[in-house]
């Protein structure tokens, strides 16, 4: 499967002892089904990577949708060409190549630029998911959340309304382990 690197971040952390329990996501993208396994580094990736413990590396892949004789199948294609009311896959794979783990380790993504979140799409094993609407200086269950309506009242806040996501692991991050989350989102006109 070709993966389309679009966005790149490290976090150093205190040299304070953290530690363990970091799940791998397998998702079902179709319909968001969440499945966990522990997934170890090797040493040349935790040599790649020495001085930076925490890696988050995000990816873009469109979903293409066909039907043949009946049935209906769905291929990932890199999401280097997209047109309005692609559906794309982000997947943010956090790596801990640190020696100590990391207890409630919180990482956010926004939503892309000329996206619309799609609802109930965000995934990660083990994590408390919230989401933003002020462009990321506040998180909140989607329920809780609420913006101006174009008349000035509030209303509850929608899907589309969102601006960036936020997961805080509700385990820890093993030292040379690795965590994945998912969104989806529909590419806009």
């Amino acid at each position: 499967m070709k993966l389309f690197v679009k966005y790149q971040h490290s976090k150093r952390l205190p040299a304070a002892p953290r530690a363990s329990a970091a799940l791998a996501m397998i998702a079902a993208l179709h319909m968001s089904v969440v499945a966990s396994a522990q997934i170890p580094l090797d040493d040349a990736d935790r040599a790649a990577d020495a001085g930076r413990p925490l890696i988050i590396t995000t990816t873009a892949e469109r979903v293409k949708t066909t039907l043949s004789n009946g049935r209906e199948s769905i291929e990932l294609l890199p999401a280097d060409r997209l047109v309005a009311g692609d559906v794309v896959i982000y997947t943010l794979e956090v790596r801990n190549r640190g020696a100590v783990g990391v207890d409630r380790f919180a990482f956010t993504s926004p939503i892309p630029q000329h996206t619309s979140y799609i609802a109930n799409s965000a995934v990660a094993p083990g994590a408390d998911i919230s989401f933003s609407v002020d462009g990321g200086r506040s998180f909140d269950a989607a329920e809780n959340l609420t913006v101006h309506g174009p008349d000035g009242k509030q209303r509850p806040a929608v899907a589309s309304d969102y601006t960036h996501i936020r997961w805080v692991l509700r385990n820890r991050l093993k030292a040379g382990s690795m965590t994945i989350a998912r969104f989806r989102a529909t590419v806009l006109s």
